[in-house]
């Protein structure tokens, strides 16, 4: 039986984003080194917890401080009663296993189309999955995008599992941050 992985508990402020989409009507926080280092990794992990009170599973992102920021949807800033400038209570853990990612449809084409790449894309772990993806939805620009998909079919074609020369936490590569807040 696996043991229940560690539960931090803090306070944090909800921001605004400075961007997002025109539809989107999310926030975010910015988790405290303390609760970040008792997660399994600096990169995306999934957690579990509660907000106020109020249940979410989520896949927390790397700040590029070797810390973690939290998407915090609309709906669940319904449900806990809560909007950016609020402080939230926040309790959280990592889950035991983690889900599996979405597959964004750019590399899922690709995949399709390269049944050796597909078939070490199914016998990686979803962690590696995760990375794999991460790397592909990082790069800034569409080109970088459509390079980093057809990259990681070549290497996936190659037998490589792992996606190399990525700095998941984004710490030492800087490409990887927490949003800007809107009041910033």
């Amino acid at each position: 039986m696996p043991t229940k992985p560690p539960t931090s508990q803090f306070e944090a402020e909800l921001y605004s984003p400075k961007q997002k989409g025109e539809s989107d009507s999310w926030a975010f926080l910015l988790l405290p080194k303390s609760a970040s280092e008792t997660l399994p990794r600096r990169g995306r992990t999934s957690v579990e917890g509660q907000i106020n009170g109020h249940l979410f599973q989520v896949r927390l992102e790397p700040d590029g401080q070797l810390s973690h920021w939290m998407k915090v949807s609309e709906e669940l800033q319904a449900s806990a009663g809560i909007s950016p400038g609020d402080i939230v209570t926040v309790e959280l853990s990592p889950v035991l296993e983690e889900p599996e990612p979405d597959l964004p449809q750019d590399l899922s084409d690709a995949l399709a189309e390269a049944p050796e790449a597909q078939r070490t894309w199914e016998a990686t772990t979803t962690i590696a999955r995760v990375d794999w993806i991460h790397w592909i939805e990082s790069a800034k620009q569409e080109k970088t995008r459509v390079k980093r998909v057809h990259s990681a079919c070549d290497m996936l074609t190659k037998s490589k599992k792992r996606v190399c020369c990525f700095d998941s936490s984004g710490y030492y590569s800087k490409s990887l941050q927490a949003p800007k807040r809107a009041d910033q």
